[in-house]
């Protein structure tokens, strides 16, 4: 039951990922943003999508909410790097960049649990 649960939560996140994708580039086209703002944009991204993933988790989890922030956001993470890899045929950014990455999402996923 909750390997359900954990895709439709997933679902749900990639989701909320969407519409926080369709406003940044508003943002990119109204303000002119640059480059390094985008970059950060999409960490805010990132952050805020396990966030909510595993605050939705959370709520539905009832006991470890933390452990199922973590496994959402680790899910979340693997699922955007299979689809990275898939479309570019190899792993973009560097290692650090890869790991904040990570970290976003599992500690955003964390975060949400524990709030969940």
């Amino acid at each position: 039951m909750k390997a359900v649960s954990m895709l439709k939560v997933l679902l749900i996140t990639y989701l909320f990922t969407g519409l926080l994708l369709v406003l940044l580039s508003i943002g990119l086209y109204k303000f002119g943003l640059t480059e390094k703002q985008v970059g950060i944009g999409i960490f805010a991204v990132y952050f805020l999508s396990g966030l909510f993933g595993g605050f939705i988790m959370g709520r539905s989890a009832g006991t470890k909410k933390f452990l199922w922030g973590i496994g959402i956001g680790a899910l979340y993470f693997v699922i955007l790097t299979v689809i990275s890899f898939g479309v570019n045929h190899s792993i973009q950014g560097s290692l650090l960049r890869i790991l904040a990455n990570l970290a976003l999402c599992v500690g955003g996923g964390m975060l949400g649990g524990m709030l969940g």
